[in-house]
């Protein structure tokens, strides 16, 4: 495979910063290193392949874990000082066992938003249609496209399964996780048959008894 990582800016140690991102939901997982070797086997192997600045040494995600990494994609900013591997994860990112290494808010800096929802789920739609419209290689919102009713529902329910594995379990972080991807995944089904939120929300506002409203 003829990969062109030349036209990436390593610092004087050879390395650059790799945000890691979960390809479903678009969450960032982690922040590591990679230095060029690494870049490449990530690439030919479609592993989380990167660099530890501690040990100066190469490392693969989940090599102690057993938590990898199938790696989407693999972007490099505009300025090329820095990458992007998109993910499909198998397990936490975190060594802590968090899903992500960024859960330690430093400063309760806004109220949480009741709004936040509709406008990530609108934004989702948005993106899936496009997704639908033009199959870019490489998206997985395409290959689940590509796949039908049956690769999508599927998904839906092992993510739905995930969600109730989670509520069983003390970590609420988990369970948010786990919940925005089922609904990441039951509003491509819904683009999929070509159903909008708006309907789905009109329904589900219909039911509503007139004491409720």
């Amino acid at each position: 495979m003829d990969i062109d990582v030349d036209g990436l800016v390593f610092n004087q140690a050879g390395l650059l910063p790799v945000v890691i991102a979960d390809a479903s939901s678009g969450a960032v997982l982690t922040l590591a290193w990679a230095d060029r070797a690494a870049i490449r086997r990530t690439i030919e192997s479609r592993e989380t392949h990167l660099f530890s600045r501690s040990r100066n040494a190469p490392w693969r995600k989940g090599e102690r874990s057993g938590h990898t990494q199938r790696v989407v994609e693999v972007l490099a900013d505009c300025d090329g000082d820095a990458v992007l591997y998109r993910v499909e994860p198998h397990g936490p990112a975190c060594h802590t066992g968090a899903t992500s290494c960024f859960h330690r808010p430093l400063a309760p800096l806004h109220e949480a938003d009741p709004g936040a929802l509709a406008l990530a789920l609108t934004h989702l739609q948005r993106v899936a249609r496009e997704r639908k419209a033009e199959a870019p290689q490489g998206s997985y919102i395409a290959q689940l496209f590509a796949g039908g009713v049956d690769r999508i529902g599927k998904k839906i329910g092992e993510e739905a399964t995930e969600v109730v594995i989670a509520a069983k379990n003390p970590n609420d972080d988990e369970l948010v996780w786990e919940a925005a991807d089922l609904l990441f995944h039951l509003v491509v089904m819904l683009e999929a048959r070509d159903i909008s939120l708006a309907r789905v929300g009109e329904h589900l506002l219909s039911r509503a008894k007139p004491e409720d409203a």
